[in-house]
């Protein structure tokens, strides 16, 4: 029997002519004319973004044509379902809440509308504007029922911690429509994030892309102590694409300071590691590779990986991890959650056939 293997971070590009079909006026002549709100930095990466490789036999992208997507990828490494994060990302934070809103339906209508009807494996995590979450709540209400959709997307980039009670319009209507809230990176410094670290812009694309975890830190470190999974004990948040080798330590000295700082957070009636172990899950990608193999299996005994870790591969992405390539950490009962049960209880998908 062929393993089950769901892969939770699939990166489709939709076509910019496409959205522009779904964008009312003015939105649309705007978005026709070039402007399409906040573009990422700039900086330099060396490999570009997606895999030279990806293309289809019409020398198109992959990833940028369904009917590819599920022939030349879900195909070939038997890709039971997949959850797609939708490029392009650094639009949710355009500093003009309507025209972010207006986009990120639009993208969601011709992901529902050109997308999942291709292939009954495609799964979307609809975009929603964290710049207005009363627009963004909205949003989830009009489409969060859709067949297909199975998570809401926010950027790792944003204004401030996901913890504050800004957001709870947006966990709100995702705890009312059961699904789950991921966070993706790569948008740190653009629109109205400010710049990408505490301490100001990096100076390369290789300091930048390291950084990245120190956004994941501060979001996490945020829903846990400002009590957002007390508020909504139904919510269940994604870091996508983060790493995995942080959370151990940062969940230590959060259960440490909170011993002796409760006072300061009485919403918390348990150690902070014990709330994150219920309501927080990560993706593999990208994965940590020390020298010492052992290391990693060391630190995916420190946490919950069975309960708290799945598969994703980042597709078609230059440091992207295919199946066989990430499965290969993961022996028995853990590879079997990793690869596609942890994921098929987060996203509510089904059995495998048979079962």
């Amino acid at each position: 029997m062929r393993e089950s293997i769901i892969d939770t971070d699939i990166h489709p590009a939709a076509n910019p002519k496409h959205i522009a079909e779904f964008l009312p006026q003015p939105w649309r002549a705007r978005w026709e004319m070039g402007n399409m709100g906040s573009p990422p930095l700039g900086y330099w990466n060396p490999n570009g973004v997606r895999r030279v490789d990806a293309i289809g036999p019409d020398g198109a992208p992959i990833a940028s044509d369904p009917v590819h997507l599920s022939k030349l990828f879900f195909d070939p490494y038997g890709i039971e379902y997949g959850i797609f994060l939708t490029e392009p990302h650094q639009v949710l934070l355009t500093p003009e809440p309507d025209f972010a809103a207006a986009v990120a339906s639009a993208i969601n209508d011709v992901m529902i509308q050109r997308w999942l009807p291709v292939d009954a494996r495609f799964r979307i995590a609809m975009h929603v504007s964290p710049v207005d979450p009363a627009l963004a709540a909205r949003e989830i209400h009009r489409v969060g029922d859709t067949p297909g959709v199975a998570a809401v997307m926010l950027p790792s980039g944003a204004r401030m911690a996901y913890g504050d009670r800004y957001y709870d319009p947006i966990y709100q209507a995702a705890c009312e429509h059961h699904l789950p809230v991921c966070m993706h990176p790569g948008t740190e410094g653009a629109g109205i994030s400010g710049a990408p670290t505490s301490a100001g812009y990096p100076g390369s694309y290789f300091e930048w892309h390291t950084g990245l975890v120190s956004s994941f830190i501060t979001h996490l470190v945020s829903l846990l102590a400002q009590g957002t999974f007390q508020k909504f004990p139904g919510l269940t948040f994604v870091l996508v694409e983060g790493g995995v080798s942080w959370i151990p330590p940062v969940l230590w000295r959060m259960d440490k300071n909170w011993k002796g700082l409760r006072k300061s957070v009485p919403w918390l009636d348990r150690l902070p590691s014990e709330i994150a172990r219920e309501h927080i899950r990560m993706t593999t990608q990208p994965i940590e590779e020390p020298d010492r193999p052992g290391a990693l299996q060391d630190m995916l005994g420190m946490f919950d990986a069975a309960k708290m870790l799945m598969f994703s591969s980042d597709f078609p992405h230059w440091d992207g991890d295919t199946p066989d390539f990430a499965g290969r950490h993961f022996k028995g009962e853990l590879r079997r959650r990793v690869m596609s049960e942890t994921a098929r209880e987060v996203y509510r998908l089904p059995p495998p056939a048979g079962d």
